[in-house]
């Protein structure tokens, strides 16, 4: 089963209602107008809801379409089936990460999907070829079959597969995250993915190490520009540069206000580049809360553009500048902007380069904030002179509920230093928790953290 748009199609033929297209493998494909697909998913919702078949009838069902495509039934399928729990048709996860989806395969997959609804499907490097991967988008869209997919590490869609994972984008009212990480973004795949988000519902995109620098990043933010669905957008490890990247950047923080997080991390954005950012950033008075600039080749000299612009700013909660060459400098230039900021929870500071000074000046920060919940300053030669200070502002403080230092606290000679330092990160830690308890915030989990670990998971860029 394969159902696509297209509005291409009609444009090509200058026909418009049910058209007809002739897949290299010779299976006839229709095509209903757009509204007809949603109005079809609502039918197809209300038929499901009066007979939800059992995991037991789905697992006949798909060994019998296994045999109609002869193909041997896909061992996680059957997994999935035996394990039992399903709830009105939707289920977690079907995981097939890693496994060889030829067309055939795609297509008997169909039996699975038309009575089963998930809420991840992850086809990571499932080797899709280009007419599987149109088959399998095309169902997924059809039968909306799920609220997450992942479609990373799959190089051979081509054509026809980027054409049919355009259409699901633009014409899903399911779907709502989307990841396609480890996959070139060039020419015609950046453009139809662009030319899909303009109108696209999908509230969270992952794009990290796709290629995006120059001419794709361009074409994708000019389709956001005009997106008001989107709130996070990835885009890791896509070595975007300090000068037209930036400048584009900059620009979607201009015209896009929809935006909530914007993941930046292991590019090379520079201090160039983030004067560009903060050039944007003024300009966001209701959107963006979430900006991670980790490892982007910033230094000291950048906080001066970050120093202009932290005092403005009224909505951004959450900012990492971790692992880059900031140093203490870079904390004195950043360290009045921060007391007059209104608006930030969270702030990454790890592995910076950052030294005893660098944590009084953080401890001057905290003294004065009213906000401030979470400061990250991992991986920084923070010895006992800085924890000292450090622990006197918390005994002013009330907003820190998550200070992080080193889980292996840097060696001391003395063995008076290292008795005080242990007594002093016992009392940053029973302070913390005391502030969590008051405030109702002890689960509090770091933006930047849970974040960065997913894109690490996600993009795994090949050199």
């Amino acid at each position: 089963m394969t159902r696509c748009n297209e509005k291409e199609s009609e444009e090509q033929t200058g026909n418009t209602g049910t058209e007809k297209k002739k897949s290299k493998t010779g299976k006839h494909v229709s095509f209903p107008p757009d509204e007809q697909i949603v109005s079809g998913f609502a039918e197809l919702q209300n038929k499901n809801a009066d007979r939800c078949l059992t995991l037991t009838e789905v697992m006949a069902a798909y060994r019998q379409s296994c045999s109609k495509h002869q193909v041997q039934p896909n061992a996680r399928v059957l997994e999935l089936m035996q394990q039992g729990a399903c709830v009105g048709g939707s289920v977690k996860c079907l995981d097939l990460k890693g496994e060889r989806l030829d067309h055939r395969s795609c297509e008997a997959l169909e039996a699975v999907l038309k009575w089963l609804h998930f809420d991840f499907i992850s086809l990571q490097a499932a080797q899709l070829e280009e007419n599987g991967a149109a088959s399998l988008l095309d169902m997924i869209l059809y039968y909306e079959s799920t609220i997450h997919l992942d479609i990373s590490d799959n190089s051979t869609l081509a054509t026809s597969g980027w054409r049919a994972l355009a259409h699901l984008i633009k014409q899903s009212v399911r779907l709502s995250r989307l990841d396609v990480c480890n996959v070139s973004l060039v020419d015609h795949s950046s453009q139809s993915l662009s030319k899909a988000l303009v109108s696209s519902r999908l509230s969270e995109l992952h794009l990290d190490n796709a290629e995006l620098t120059g001419l794709p990043l361009f074409t994708l933010v000019t389709a956001l520009k005009s997106n008001v669905h989107l709130r996070e957008l990835h885009i890791g490890h896509n070595q975007l540069n300090s000068f037209q990247d930036s400048l584009q950047l900059g620009d979607l923080l201009r015209y896009n206000n929809t935006l909530r997080t914007l993941q930046l991390g292991h590019n090379a954005i520079a201090d160039a580049g983030l004067e560009e950012l903060c050039d944007g950033l003024r300009w966001q008075l209701t959107g963006l809360k979430v900006l991670l600039l980790k490892n982007n080749k910033i230094t000291a000299k950048g906080m001066t553009h970050l120093a202009k612009a932290l005092p403005v700013l009224r909505v951004l909660q959450v900012l990492d500048l971790g692992e880059n060459l900031l140093g203490n400098e870079g904390v004195h230039i950043i360290r009045e902007p921060l007391m007059a900021n209104n608006s930030l929870l969270q702030l990454g500071l790890a592995q910076t380069s950052i030294t005893c000074e660098g944590a009084v000046a953080l401890a001057e920060v905290m003294a004065e904030s009213r906000l401030l919940q979470t400061l990250d300053l991992g991986q920084n030669e923070v010895r006992v002179g800085g924890l000292m200070a450090l622990c006197l502002a918390l005994r002013i403080n009330r907003s820190v509920v998550t200070l992080r230092l080193d889980q292996q606290p840097p060696t001391e000679q003395d063995k008076f230093l290292m008795e005080t330092q242990i007594r002093l990160r016992s009392e940053i830690t029973q302070r913390c928790l005391a502030n969590a308890s008051r405030s109702g915030l002890s689960s509090i989990q770091d933006t930047f953290t849970s974040t960065v670990d997913t894109d690490q998971r996600d993009a795994s860029p090949t050199s």
